[in-house]
């Protein structure tokens, strides 16, 4: 039996992992016209505009909004379907904060529903459990690139009168039974964060097709104002809403980007389904689990190791990987964000309870260890590494490698 490099073995990679240039001399000729306009506002300029239309294109949606975040891009969304104060939007626990900071932000509260164990994604038979006369949303997401189940959500929406948001910062062109991420549901929510697929800096975007929709997450990204309209009444605002107004020179990359996306999610989608093949039937190592007829455009990867089978726990695994020369880390997130202090504490608006308070709810509202244990338990199972398409054949080979040697050393 080989040594492991954590105990003084040979490492199995000692070479870099691939990489590349994202951005070149694409996004300058776009940024150069973006200049050349002598406007960088949104409105007056043109590479917001080319922005929308061609990403709605690629998703085949009749409306785009683009605002500054993806967490802007959710709050927008929100903030468009009228969630307000009483009431509950049902998310997941394992997500990044921006998921949810919008919902506190309309002063309703987030409901957590627990995941499925093997997809990482939202379960519908817990969504449906957490349902109450105060449910007015879901939000959906597609963790690490990977598409939940969406006909069982949409069944469970439909059966409740419910909406349906869409958070795909993690799964551009992810692929659900033949219709993509971001489609199904009411909103789709995206973002060009720097450390997402494709990068405007800081960025994001709803893809909406109902008209009526789109005119009231446009007018809510940008203060309420009406530039649909026409005249004085352009401006004159209904009720609260944010500025998230994506700038021109935001735009223009995101213009060169978007031509990109195409050939960046095939390769992480082949490099993905790759380290799943190469580490399935494996005791105690668990593959990310893509449903049948769908495609992951893997932002990540992330593997869960059962103690009880593989003879190591998930944070040992990471670090065996890791000094192998695989860098990998232990879950996710450190826990599921209903046990962060923000709600832990009902720590909001410091100095106030808000709104957990409110009258509306007719209950005390409780975060707690122990909400979704199916959730806490991927967490604590869950081995992470990165996927990039500048990944080389050499590369994948040797992450299968290693998985396949740390796994037989501690089954040994």
């Amino acid at each position: 039996m080989e040594n492991l490099a954590l105990f003084g073995g040979n490492p199995v990679k000692t070479t870099p992992f691939g990489t590349g240039k994202r951005f070149g001399e694409e996004e300058l000729a776009q940024l150069k016209e973006a200049l050349d306009q002598q406007t960088l506002f949104y409105w007056h300029g043109k590479k917001v505009k080319a922005f929308c239309e061609k990403l709605a294109k690629i998703y085949g949606v009749g409306h785009c909004v683009a605002v500054t975040s993806g967490t802007a891009s959710i709050h927008t969304a929100l903030g468009a379907l009228g969630i307000t104060e009483g009431d509950e939007v049902i998310v997941p626990p394992v997500t990044d904060i921006g998921t949810v900071i919008g919902v506190l932000y309309q002063n309703a509260i987030p409901v957590f529903a627990d995941l499925d164990p093997h997809t990482y994604n939202p379960d519908a038979k817990s969504i449906e459990a957490k349902i109450t006369d105060k449910t007015k949303a879901i939000i959906v997401v597609h963790l690490a690139g990977n598409p939940a189940d969406m006909d069982a959500i949409m069944a469970v929406a439909e059966r409740h009168g419910l909406y349906v948001v869409e958070d795909c910062a993690q799964s551009w062109l992810s692929w659900y039974k033949g219709r993509l991420a971001g489609t199904i549901g009411d909103i789709g929510c995206f973002s060009t964060n720097d450390y997402k697929h494709i990068s405007t800096g800081d960025g994001g975007a709803l893809l909406i097709r109902d008209e009526t929709l789109y005119k009231k997450a446009f007018k809510f990204a940008d203060k309420n104002y009406d530039r649909l309209g026409s005249g004085q009444a352009a401006r004159n605002c209904e009720f609260l809403a944010p500025n998230y107004r994506m700038t021109e020179l935001q735009g223009a990359v995101g213009v060169a980007q978007l031509d990109k996306l195409e050939k960046i999610c095939s390769a992480r989608n082949r490099i993905g389904d790759q380290i799943t093949k190469g580490i399935g039937g494996l005791d105690g190592v668990h593959p990310h689990k893509v449903l049948e007829g769908c495609k992951s455009s893997y932002w990540f990867y992330m593997m869960q190791i059962d103690e009880s089978q593989a003879g190591v726990h998930a944070s040992d695994f990471a670090r065996a990987l890791s000094a192998e020369g695989i860098p990998a880390g232990h879950g996710y997130i450190p826990t599921c964000i209903y046990e962060y202090p923000l709600f832990a504490e009902k720590n909001v608006y410091p100095g106030t309870s808000s709104p957990f308070d409110s009258k509306y709810y007719g209950r005390e509202i409780e975060y707690r260890k122990g909400l979704c244990p199916v959730a806490e338990q991927i967490l604590d199972r869950a081995v992470k590494f990165s996927v990039s398409e500048f990944f080389t054949e050499d590369d994948v080979e040797a992450i299968i490698e290693a998985v396949k040697k740390v796994a037989a050393y501690y089954k040994k």
